[in-house]
Formats: C-alpha cells, structure tokens, sequence
C-alpha cells in the first residue's frame, strides 16, 4: 500500500521538493528568524503560495493579522476541496481532520483522479499516506532550503515553471481518469471570463465560482437525465 502511494505521489515529490526549497532560501534570505521556522511553517501551515505570501509580508513589515487575512483569501478556494470531498472521506475517523487539513491543490487533484475500489475504508487509508507522503515533500524541501539557504548560492529563476508544469500533469491525469474534457473546457473558460471581468486581486476566486456553478448545473442535468432514463426502461 506504501509502495502504491508513493509511486502514485511522484510527480508531486518533484514539484515539492524544490518549491519547498525556494520556500526555505526565500524564508532564511528576507527573514531574520531561525531557520527551523520554515519546516514548522510547513507543517502547521502547509500551504505553498501562502507560506510564499507570508514571507513577502513580514518583510514588509505587515502585521500578523495583514498576513493572516492575506493567507485566507488567497487560500480560500480549499473551502470548496473540502466541501466536494465530504462523503469521500466520511467514516474516516481521526484521519478526517487531516485529509481535510492537507487538501492543497495538488494533493486534491491526486485523490479526485486516481483510480478507486468499492471498499472504502482501504481507500481512505491510502488517502491518508498520499496526503502525509506530500506534506512530508513539502516540509524536507523548505528545511533543506533553510539549512542551505545562508550558505549556498540559489538562483531562482525559472523554479515557478515546476509549478505550472505540476499542474499540466495532474490536469492530463484528470482527464484520463474522467475521460470526460468537458470539465477541463469549463475552468479554462471560467479562468478566461474571470481575467476579462474581474480585478487581479480577485480573479482566483471568481474562476471557482464560476466553474463550480457550471458543474454543479452539469451534474444536476446529468442526475436528471439519468433517472428519467432509468425510469423510461422501468
């Protein structure tokens, strides 16, 4: 089952590991804190562009609620993870507060694509390892980044591509799994309406909503015509 998660969490290790890096620089070159913050940063926090705001406002000199409502907004679209993924993780137990916890992009689009058996609680443990595994990612790449980060020179340009280039591979994985494009078709014109319509600041959450509302209007579509069809054969 370990081996089956980690294979399955690949693509996420070579992601994590150097945005976790760039993380750690980043923290330990504008910050003048102790670099072990950054893996608890990771650990507590987990989340990667956030943690990456975070920086960028205290050293500034925001203050910690700046920083927290900053972190909120930007993180605000995970409400919408968790609340698709409530039946997926019902009876889990004490692991449930931790899938909901570490429902970051990536790992959501792992847990919604890969292929599943009938027998749930099995299914729900190797949710868990996949989670726990990319977190553990994330936290050795911002601790490695932090240790290294005073010592070793680090040029990061072109280190943001490994995230677009992350989510091109979890977005084909997706549709092989759905072997449906129309979801895909629905959030990239969802992202092109919202970039027209709405301000910068605003136009990750508009997208979400956006795209939610067509899908939710697909699925009902979809519910309806499947049981009207079920009740023309009955």
């Amino acid at each position: 089952m370990n081996h089956h998660a980690f294979k399955l969490t690949l693509p996420i290790l070579f992601g994590y590991i150097p945005l976790g890096m760039a993380f750690g620089v980043l923290f330990t070159t504008q910050l003048d804190y102790p670099w072990w913050i950054a893996p608890l940063m990771g650990l507590v926090i987990y989340a990667g562009a956030g943690q990456i705001l975070a920086v960028s406002l205290l050293a500034a000199n925001a203050g910690l609620v700046e920083v927290a409502v900053a972190m909120f907004v930007l993180n605000a679209r995970h409400l919408f993870y968790g609340l698709s993924l409530l039946g997926q993780f019902r009876g889990a137990g004490w692991r449930k507060a931790y899938l909901i916890f570490g429902l970051t992009d990536e790992t959501y689009s792992l847990l919604t694509s890969r292929p599943r058996s009938a027998n749930r609680e099995l299914e729900q443990h190797v949710d868990f390892r996949i989670t726990a595994m990319n977190q553990g990612y994330w936290i050795v790449g911002c601790t490695l980044g932090a240790v290294l980060g005073k010592t070793v020179a680090f040029n990061s340009t072109g280190i943001e591509f490994a995230l677009v280039a992350l989510f091109i591979v979890l977005t084909i994985e997706q549709l092989k799994a759905l072997g449906d494009s129309f979801p895909v078709w629905a959030g990239a014109a969802a992202a092109a309406l919202a970039m027209m319509l709405v301000p910068a600041t605003h136009q990750l959450i508009a997208g979400i909503v956006l795209v939610t509302a067509v899908l939710l209007l697909h699925y009902r579509k979809y519910r309806t015509d499947t049981m009207a069809g079920e009740a023309d054969r009955g």
